[in-house]
Parts: structure tokens; C-alpha cells; sequence
């Protein structure tokens, strides 16, 4: 034969398009051509293809070789290629089974000595396969672990690219090798942090519990000192725990981030970025495949941005649109990714740049302009997208020994699961499931509460206290604090509440 095809897997995003590899033999002055929209590491794959075949002791043959990958108006980008073009390659020749090869999606690195490489984005890959029909993957031994968590998948884990010629039933005697050993970061362990460590602020956890039990953005402003870390450390361990569906959209993206994948994580991801950050850096981007930035890796959990207003406005900036689409879309010059943004957002400020402003016994030498422009770094449309605005205080001694309320990690996500729960209930006969979801038009139409109860909101809308943006997200948190209570629908004191955490509370 002299057209040999099999699949490969291009990735823009955690969306995989499948791409069939062509090769094609001709008695022409000998060449090793790849088209079809390749970019520069993907275009270099042809001189790493014949290192790799000629230290295996697999002959490619002395002809023009032409691959082909379609669909041609796909950019196809990364050194994850490499595999598909050498086995295509290699089965022109008629020494596979070309029936298996055609059926068979390879993704990987060759290295110059022939072994597989490594790559990212492996777990989305082995998905898109699966979503497209291919049952039969081959991947680099070092992804092993992220591939098998593929259900109904037959999987080579292959250390070198005999491996993979004898598995589509070739014939090599090269000798073994050892496997190329992952240089992936490990995840960090996801034990959640205990809420009962926090004592002297049961409004503060009150409040977190809201956010968890609604979706809620928090808005969190105090000195140093009050425990705004601590707090939103805790934010993770008393969300539900992620569905497969969600277990698996994560995994998926810290796979594309290069990060070591061995098991679906159950646990919300929790991502900090520093305020030295870029944009980029947030949004994500990089060379070839687009990698995910802190808001992608923080979606399914929390994304903190612990001292907010050190954070450059451009970048804050950046929050708002993820913030009310769910979803965020990276542009490079001719290549675009969409990554899921559904986290929630955490802030954390000090209410002056020396952060002594209001504080009991404290001095604070910042000067007037100098403190305006520090709040001013949160500007008034990312504020309007918040729900709960919490003030903190330092806990006193006297304080601390005084409150013996304390709230414990488990009966939190008790209380939030609960009221999850009711909210999913409540809104089953619509395509959301959480109160923060829901839209405006839901919110003061179908699921409207008395006119009684939206007499405030009415009357801080008139006066131009409030957006209707606001408005609607004092609705959200209302629902959420019914859904806590236990009640079917929003009364006054749910409404108070929601109105308070919308204002800020000291705690």
C-alpha cells in the first residue's frame, strides 16, 4: 500500500477535534513533507520522526513520504502529533494491520532515541476520542495514569515506537527501554482546611456559608490580621464535592496546564494567583497549544486574589467578563481557546495601602489621595458583580474567649448541601441548579418574591443606591438565605440579611 491513515487529536481549548494523519508514498526525489496548517513544532516533527525510526531499527522509505492532516484548515499545533505521523508513516510500507491502525488515535513525543514523550493535555485528548467514537488510544507511558481515568478506552502505554508497531502487529527487535519519566508538577494534596479553626467571627463564617451554599462572589475587607485568608482557605472544604462531569472538566484543564494527573480529584480547586500577576498570566495564553490561566484552573472552585487592591485595574479588569459568562476565551495571533471560568471569586483588601485605616488602636499615615486610589483598584462594574461585601474586624482577646460558637468544616457542607439541594429543587424545571445562576429576568419574574418583601430593593433602586445588576444579585443572596432557613420562599428577615451582606457586616 501506499496510503497508510490514522488519528490524531488536535486541542484548542479542553475542546479536541479529531485529525486524520495521511501518508502517502511516491517514486519522487526523496522528502518528508507535512501539510496542513502545521505550526513550527508540529512542521519540525519529520526530523524527529526519522531519528526516532532509525534508532528503533524501523525503516521509513527511501521516498518522497507526503502527510497529510486533515481537516487542512484546522491549525494543529504541538509536538503531540508525533506519534501519529511516524506510525502512518511507518504503514505505508504494509508491514501493520491497516485496519487497526485506522481505527487507533496516537498522541505523543517522539524523542530522537525513538522513546515516547510525554505531552499535556493527554486526559482532554483520550476524551475527545472517546466522544468521537475511538475506542483504541495510544499514549506515552508517563500518561498512563491520566489516560486510564477514560472509561471504556483500550489503552497501549507505550515506552518507545516499537511498542507501538508490535501492538498494531509489525515486527521489531529493539530492545527495551526504559520509559521517559514524567516531569509534570504534582498536584498539591486537596485535604480541606478545618472551618472550627476560626474563632471571634461567626458572622464572618456565616456569611462564608451563604457563599457557599449560593455561588455567591465574596468581597472581603479588613486589617491584617482579621483572618480574610483563613477564611477563603476554608471556602473549598465546605463546597459539595464535584460530579464526574466536574471532577473530570478539572482534571482536564490541569492536564493542560502540565500539571501531574493520576486521579479525579472530588474536592473544588482552590487557585491564588500573587498580585504581582499579569493579565496573561490570569487569562492564560502561551506559545503553541493555549495554556489555562488561574481563572480556567480555578473553575468547578475559588479563585482568591488575596490583597486585591495591590492587583493592577487592567487585571482585575480582566474578571468581568468570565464573571458573568462562565466561560473564558483566549485570542493569540491566529488561534483562539475557550476555557470554563465557573468559579467563585474571592477578594481580599485592606481598607488602605498600610492597612492601620479605622482600626482600634491603630495609626494609619496614608493620605487621602493615596487611599482612593487603593479602593479605587476595585472598580464600581467588578464590585457590582459581588453578592456578599464582608467587613472584618481583629479579633480581641476578650472576644475570642467570650464566643463558643464554632462551626465545624462538616456541618457546614452539611448546611450547604442542604440548601443546594432545595435551590436545585426549586429551580428543577429550569436549566440552573444554584441561585447565583439564575437570571435576572427569573428573579423578578417567575420567582418574584412579594411586593412587601422587594419594597428596599424597589426604593435603593429609585434613590440610584443600587444597579439592577445589584439588584438582581441581592435577589440571589436572599434566595440562598431561605435556602439555609429552611423556607420556601423569601421573607423579610431573609431579605434583611441578604441586604447586610450586600452592605458589608462588621464581625
Amino acid at each position: 500500500m501506499t496510503v497508510a491513515r490514522t488519528w490524531a487529536v488536535a486541542l484548542s481549548g479542553l475542546r479536541g477535534d479529531m485529525v486524520e494523519v495521511e501518508a502517502d508514498l511516491s517514486p519522487q526525489t526523496p522528502e518528508f513533507t507535512i501539510i496542513g496548517l502545521p505550526d513550527k513544532a508540529l512542521g519540525e516533527a519529520g526530523r524527529r520522526v526519522r531519528n526516532a525510526c532509525g534508532n528503533r531499527g524501523l525503516e521509513l522509505p527511501k521516498r518522497r513520504l507526503t502527510v497529510n492532516l486533515s481537516p487542512a484548515s484546522l491549525p494543529k499545533r504541538g509536538s503531540g502529533f508525533d506519534v501519529a505521523i511516524a506510525v502512518a508513516a511507518l504503514a505505508t510500507t504494509g508491514g501493520m494491520d491497516a485496519a487497526r491502525v485506522a481505527d487507533t488515535v496516537h498522541v505523543g513525543e517522539l524523542g530522537l532515541d525513538g522513546r515516547l514523550r510525554p505531552v499535556p493535555g493527554v486526559l482532554p485528548s483520550v476524551v475527545a476520542a472517546v466522544r468521537a467514537g475511538r475506542r483504541r488510544v495510544v499514549v506515552p507511558a508517563a500518561n498512563a495514569a491520566e489516560a486510564a481515568l477514560v472509561d471504556g478506552v483500550e489503552l497501549l502505554a507505550a515506552t518507545c515506537l516499537a511498542d507501538v508497531v508490535r501492538w498494531h502487529g509489525g515486527r521489531s527487535d529493539a530492545p527495551e527501554l526504559p520509559a521517559v519519566p514524567s516531569s509534570a508538577l504534582p498536584t498539591d494534596g486537596d485535604e480541606p482546611l478545618e472551618l472550627a479553626d476560626v474563632v471571634g467571627q461567626s458572622e464572618a463564617v456565616d456569611a462564608l456559608i451563604v457563599a457557599a451554599a449560593g455561588g455567591h462572589h465574596l468581597l472581603m475587607s479588613g486589617p491584617p490580621g482579621a483572618g480574610k485568608t483563613m477564611l477563603a482557605r476554608r471556602l473549598p472544604g465546605i463546597l459539595p464535592e464535584l460530579d464526574d462531569e466536574a471532577a473530570l472538566s478539572v482534571a482536564s484543564v490541569r492536564s493542560l496546564a502540565g500539571e501531574s494527573v493520576t486521579r479525579l480529584s472530588r474536592t473544588p480547586p482552590f487557585e491564588s494567583p500573587h498580585h504581582g500577576a499579569s493579565a496573561a498570566a490570569l487569562i492564560g495564553g502561551g506559545s503553541g497549544v493555549i495554556r489555562p490561566g488561574a481563572i480556567a484552573r480555578a473553575s468547578e472552585g475559588v479563585l482568591f486574589l488575596d490583597e486585591g487592591g495591590e492587583f493592577p485595574a487592567h487585571v482585575l479588569d480582566a474578571l468581568r467578563q468570565p464573571l458573568e459568562n462562565g466561560v473564558i476565551q483566549v485570542h493569540r495571533s491566529g488561534s483562539s481557546a475557550t476555557y470554563p471560568a465557573r468559579f467563585q471569586l474571592v477578594i481580599a483588601t485592606n481598607p488602605c495601602p498600610c492597612g492601620q485605616y479605622d482600626v482600634p488602636g491603630g495609626r494609619c499615615e496614608c493620605a487621602p489621595s493615596a487611599i482612593r486610589r487603593y479602593t479605587r483598584r476595585l472598580s464600581g462594574p467588578l464590585l457590582d458583580r459581588i453578592d456578599i461585601d464582608l467587613r472584618l474586624r481583629r479579633v480581641s482577646a476578650a472576644r475570642r474567649d467570650l464566643e463558643d460558637r464554632v462551626v465545624s468544616t462538616a456541618a457546614a457542607r452539611t448546611a450547604v448541601v442542604g440548601a443546594r439541594f432545595r435551590a436545585a429543587q426549586r429551580w428543577r424545571a429550569t436549566p440552573w441548579r444554584r441561585n447565583a445562576d439564575v437570571p435576572g429576568t427569573w428573579l423578578r419574574g417567575p420567582a418574584a418574591p412579594r411586593a412587601e418583601v422587594l419594597a428596599p430593593l424597589d426604593t435603593a433602586l429609585r434613590r440610584g443606591a443600587i444597579t439592577l445588576r445589584g439588584y438582581d444579585r441581592i435577589l440571589r443572596a436572599a434566595w440562598t438565605v431561605a435556602d439555609l432557613a429552611g423556607h420556601d420562599a423569601i421573607d423579610m428577615d431573609d431579605m434583611g440579611r441578604a441586604l447586610l451582606l450586600r452592605r458589608g457586616a462588621a464581625a
